[in-house]
């Protein structure tokens, strides 16, 4: 590893600082655009030593913990470039595949925080004073396999207010630990929905142990690999008038104020709309918002979320028929006249994208596709076959729940 003087140019996909240099960029975590760093090098990566002349877009990061912790790319740059720049990831991917609609400005939804977590448990090779083994239980830290014992994260939402705590006493019960644990925490309505990965067969005495540490922390539920350790009550959510059962280790958008204003740019393409398709529906997050106003079939991969999106339509009043279906919409796409029933499809696949999918709508008929993506690469893919296949991709809005990352979330409005 070599000491370099290296002067930045622009700020990558990722979020680093990217200098060029005849033997092709470096890519430098912590820096920005126009700042002259000290790194240490190796081929094409760099770590920051010193910032030797700053940019007039730094600003003081919001976290003591940021730099280490491999959470946070970007608390160190001024939010209007920030946000600029987010914007110019989704314009720049569409331009690569040849589009260039109208992209709104980035849409700040970050809100109250967010409100889902995964911390990492890893036992440190050493015993604390009463025979107990030493713990780190926090976030993986930057570009490392390393725990970086956390006391408090500023971009979590207060629904999780405890689980740090109450994920130190599960790996103190699972302890010692043979290999990292990953213990996934949401924050619902009714409380902490906790899961447990990484651990392993376990004896009855620590499966109770385990009880009582979901009791003593008031945990609403906790699951080990999605099989039940205890449940005070069910994990709840609200979705339009509905409210929905999480199932274990079940998707949700990261943010409450992300997720409403997701489904408010939904919502608003498809107002007109009497029968739409939801693809990749998830556990409802658009299906039982838009079922106030149309016809609604679901296709979704994973049977627990159907069931419980379609037990949370029963008994509730002022909602339009809503059938879902276990698809693997990768695998079976729903083919054009299977499409043609709709007036309308919505579509939020995973980081993938829905290759398979598209291609399939861009051979039917249907009035109007809106496309919702975490990833802009995949999305202009899809959206590339979509216009090829005779859609206009009218316009798309960014929208930012993952503040301070290199994640954008998108809403595209296709229309035949």
């Amino acid at each position: 590893m070599s000491t370099a003087r290296l002067a930045i140019a622009r700020i990558g996909n990722r979020g680093d600082g990217v200098a060029d240099t005849p033997e092709g960029p470096v890519f430098v975590p912590l820096t920005l655009a126009g700042e002259v760093v000290e790194t240490e090098r190796e081929k094409d990566r760099g770590r920051l030593v010193a910032v030797i002349e700053p940019s007039a877009e730094r600003v003081d990061p919001v976290c003591r913990h940021f730099g280490v912790c491999g959470g946070c790319a970007l608390q160190h740059w001024a939010s209007g470039p920030y946000e600029a720049w987010k914007r110019g990831l989704v314009v720049e991917a569409l331009a690569r595949v040849g589009l260039a609609p109208e992209v709104a400005a980035l849409v700040p939804a970050h809100g109250e925080g967010r409100r889902r977590a995964v911390f990492h448990a890893r036992g440190t090779g050493g015993s604390a004073p009463k025979g107990r083994d030493l713990l780190s239980v926090g976030f993986a830290g930057r570009r490392s396999h390393a725990i970086v014992a956390i006391d408090a994260c500023p971009v979590l939402a207060p629904g999780l207010d405890g689980a740090l705590k109450a994920a130190w006493a599960v790996a103190q019960v699972l302890a010692p630990l043979a290999k990292p644990l990953d213990i996934q925490v949401t924050a619902s309505e009714t409380g902490l929905d906790m899961d447990v990965r990484g651990s392993g067969p376990l004896r009855p005495d620590r499966v109770a142990a385990l009880a009582e540490v979901a009791g003593a922390h008031r945990l609403a539920r906790l699951t080990r690999h999605g099989e039940l350790v205890l449940q005070r009550e069910p994990p709840l959510v609200t979705m339009g008038r509905a409210r929905v059962a999480l199932p274990p280790g079940s998707f949700l958008q990261a943010t409450a104020a992300g997720e409403a204003r997701l489904a408010a740019l939904v919502g608003e393409a498809v107002r007109d709309a009497g029968r739409i398709a939801d693809l990749f529906s998830g556990v409802g997050t658009f299906a039982l918002r838009l079922a106030e106003r149309a016809r609604v079939a679901a296709y979704e991969s994973a049977a627990p979320a159907v069931e419980s999106l379609l037990k949370a339509t029963r008994g509730v009043s002022g909602l339009k028929p809503v059938t879902a279906e276990v698809r693997d919409l990768f695998r079976r796409p729903l083919l054009p006249l299977e499409l043609k029933a709709f007036d309308a499809v919505v579509f939020d696949p995973p980081r993938q994208g829905a290759e398979a999918q598209a291609r399939q709508l861009a051979a039917a008929r249907v009035p109007l596709v809106v496309g919702v993506s975490c990833d802009p690469v995949s999305f202009a893919r899809d959206a590339h076959i979509l216009c090829e296949g005779g859609y206009r991709l009218e316009s798309v809005t960014p929208v930012d729940q993952f503040l301070y990352s290199a994640h954008v979330e998108m809403v595209g409005v296709f229309r035949r």
